[in-house]
């Protein structure tokens, strides 16, 4: 028995509550997990989970076992990831949940530069605009837009997303190109429903120091970002994106940018992940570099105080 790898599945199953999830995200048979786990507890002599046929949960002797287990695997990873070659050559798997949005437009058209950088280390996406549990969905880290909610995670802001209002040709010459917020009320808008909150979202505008908010009519309102800038390059009505997800429409002339007189307030970008333990090799590397990819792209440079 390995027993490195008997206690990182230990403490997962811990934290998960469960071994199907553990097998899952670490790619091992479920009768593996369980038989680790089973001659884990042979090893030290004592019972360390109580299972039953719904769940799982830790006894008392396997609560402090877990503690122990915890401070041991970080030591071991600081200790793996002060060596010059894990630092150059970072390997493995991480997983990384965002929305789909986000991935087109910032993530995939880049993820050649990291491969050349980083050639052993697997990057698997989760495409999902949701809160998610990162230890019991298996995740390494998350990349959202917004003020991230209070939580445990550390939140590490990586950028200052641009908003701006379009819409595309089509719709223009139809209904007219809006110059002033009392002109724009009287607009159409694809409006956005937020997944978590079911909210929809208004436009919003900084006049004289105050924010000013637009509620705007609509036949149409989503909850994806996708489906909202493919509904407005297709004429259903305007939209207050973030620019470094349209950049490429604006581009080819799919959406124009209007009211460029107003400014609208950024909405920050995080690479959230959590704190219990010194991050891996593979993990900082990832954070460096979508860290570094936000920094040079100019609609989501976090503005100079």
């Amino acid at each position: 028995m390995d027993r490195f790898e008997a206690m990182e599945i230990f403490t997962r199953v811990v934290e998960a509550n469960s071994f199907t999830k553990v097998s899952e995200s670490l790619d091992l048979p479920r009768a593996k997990v369980s038989r680790t786990i089973q001659a884990l507890e042979e090893h030290v002599g004592v019972r360390l989970l109580n299972r039953s046929t719904r769940q799982v949960s830790v006894t008392e002797d396997g609560a402090l076992f877990y503690e122990r287990c915890v401070r041991i695997l970080a030591e071991v990873t600081d200790a793996e990831s002060s060596l010059s070659n894990k630092r150059e050559n970072p390997a493995g798997t991480i997983r990384v949940d965002t929305s789909g949005t986000l991935a087109r437009a910032l993530l995939l058209p880049a993820l050649d530069d990291f491969y050349r950088q980083y050639p052993e280390i697997d990057v698997r996406l989760g495409l999902a605009d949701r809160n998610i549990d990162l230890i019991q969905d298996g995740v390494d880290c998350v990349i959202r837009m917004g003020t991230p909610e209070e939580s445990s995670l550390v939140a590490r802001r990586i950028g200052q997303a641009r908003i701006v209002t379009c819409a595309s040709p089509a719709y223009l010459e139809k209904h007219g190109e809006p110059t002033t917020l009392e002109e724009l009320s009287e607009h159409r808008a694809v409006n956005y429903v937020s997944a978590r909150t079911g909210r929809t979202f208004p436009f919003e505008y900084e006049v004289d120091g105050d924010i000013a908010k637009v509620s705007l009519k609509s036949v149409l309102a989503v909850n994806d970002g996708s489906v909202y800038i493919g509904a407005a390059a297709l004429g259903h009505g305007i939209i207050q994106p973030s620019r470094f997800m349209v950049a490429d429409l604006i581009a080819q002339g799919a959406l124009k940018e209007i009211l460029t007189g107003y400014t609208s307030p950024g909405t920050p970008l995080s690479v959230l992940y959590a704190h219990r333990r010194n991050l891996s090799s593979r993990l900082r590397a990832f954070i460096e570099w979508v860290t570094e990819l936000a920094r040079n792209n100019p609609d989501l440079r976090i503005p100079e105080q």
